[in-house]
């Protein structure tokens, strides 16, 4: 029954990460910084490898890699497109921070798709599973660190350009 439902959230994130792979190169199209656009690009790459771990993990459970629509990333998608809509007529670093936004929040809801797979994979004694994972995971959580770090300085000129304009009005 574990083994059944670990197959079941695999299904979910193989289709979340297909849906994914449309959405990052859109996501990298709409970018305005260098360093943004590069993270999106690369990200794609490690997506891509993602997937096909994935695809390692439904062999290792003898399993047939089918995707289960995801409703939740369907959302998040749809979310970026309208961020990406929206941030055309957005200053640039607003543009960007909003990208990072619903980019963080497409990897947040990985991260935890993640962890609950892995709970199941090790609970059911899956060992090469639960390393696909831990690889995937892993991925998820350092484009997520930068796209902290990528916000910082953006985050700071936003700041400086709120502390400039309300002293301007005085």
């Amino acid at each position: 029954m574990l083994q059944e439902l670990l197959v079941e959230e695999l299904q979910d994130i193989l289709h979340a990460e297909g849906q994914l792979l449309k959405a990052l190169p859109k996501m990298a199209k709409a970018a305005h910084g260098a360093k943004l656009k590069a993270a999106f690009e690369t990200h794609l790459k490690e997506t891509e490898g993602q997937v096909k771990r994935l695809h390692e993990a439904f062999e290792l459970l003898d399993s047939k890699a089918k995707a289960k629509p995801c409703k939740a990333m369907r959302g998040l998608v749809a979310e970026g497109a309208e961020t990406i809509t929206d941030g055309k007529e957005r200053d640039a670093d607003i543009a960007d921070l909003a990208l990072i936004t619903a980019a963080q929040k497409v990897e947040h809801y990985e991260m935890s798709g993640y962890g609950s797979a892995k709970a199941i994979a090790k609970q059911i004694g899956s060992s090469k599973v639960l390393s696909l994972l831990n690889q995937n995971q892993a991925e998820e959580e350092n484009a997520d660190r930068l796209l902290t770090e990528l916000a910082k300085p953006m985050l700071e000129r936003a700041g400086q350009t709120r502390s400039q304009s309300a002293a301007s009005v005085k």
